[in-house]
């Protein structure tokens, strides 16, 4: 190769380099990791640990996380949720960020024995709310809203049914669902971690 050719070669790779350096300082989110939306998040009612009505017009404009348990699970819940604190910690106090842990268990899961739960975690639940409702509504939202478990799962009566799944959804704050993370691995976490991070930079308007 010529050293003319070498030099023009150069120049130009120069050239992408400062192109890039630019675009990624002066175009905000340019170099952020986007997340196709995986499900949108229906309308919804229920009632949290302090027994007051929480629905969609709570979450509007939020970035958050969704996840299902039961107060007397002796497995993964404890798990789960311990893993969720890491969560929390990360993002406690950040405005414009929720976590909504949903029982899976209404019939036991009542708003006291949330809110007692929610003592023993010793967290803040204007931030990470624990909800209750009708059994049909939590399990549509899980299986259909946040698709973090299979429709089909729900092969019996209303009074057979149960869920349990070890899964979470992030949620944009237009209600999109971006990605689905396994609430028992580390490396998943670590990633939920990182996206949430990338969704509170992201514009209201994106």
């Amino acid at each position: 190769m010529s050293k003319k050719a070498i030099f023009y070669t150069l120049f130009f790779v120069a050239l992408s380099i400062a192109f890039y350096a630019a675009a990624v300082h002066f175009i905000p989110g340019f170099n952020s990791r986007k997340l196709e939306p995986v499900s949108k998040v229906g309308r919804f009612s229920f009632t949290d640990q302090d027994g007051q009505p929480f629905s969609n017009k709570d979450v509007a404009g939020k970035v958050y996380v969704a996840e299902y348990f039961f107060t007397t699970c002796p497995g993964i819940c404890p798990i789960m949720n311990t893993n969720m604190k890491q969560v929390y910690e990360k993002y406690k106090g950040v405005p414009g960020f929720l976590i909504l842990s949903h029982t899976c268990d209404p019939e036991k899961d009542s708003a006291a024995r949330l809110k007692h739960y929610a003592d023993s975690m010793k967290v803040d639940t204007r931030q990470w709310v624990f909800l209750t409702g009708r059994k049909d509504s939590l399990y549509k939202m899980a299986r259909l809203s946040y698709t973090i478990d299979d429709p089909a799962n729900n092969l019996n009566s209303d009074q057979d049914d149960f869920l349990h799944t070890q899964f979470w959804a992030l949620v944009d704050r237009k209600g999109n669902v971006l990605k689905i993370y396994d609430g028992l691995k580390q490396k998943e976490i670590n990633q939920l971690i990182a996206d949430i991070a990338n969704e509170l930079k992201e514009p209201d308007d994106k």
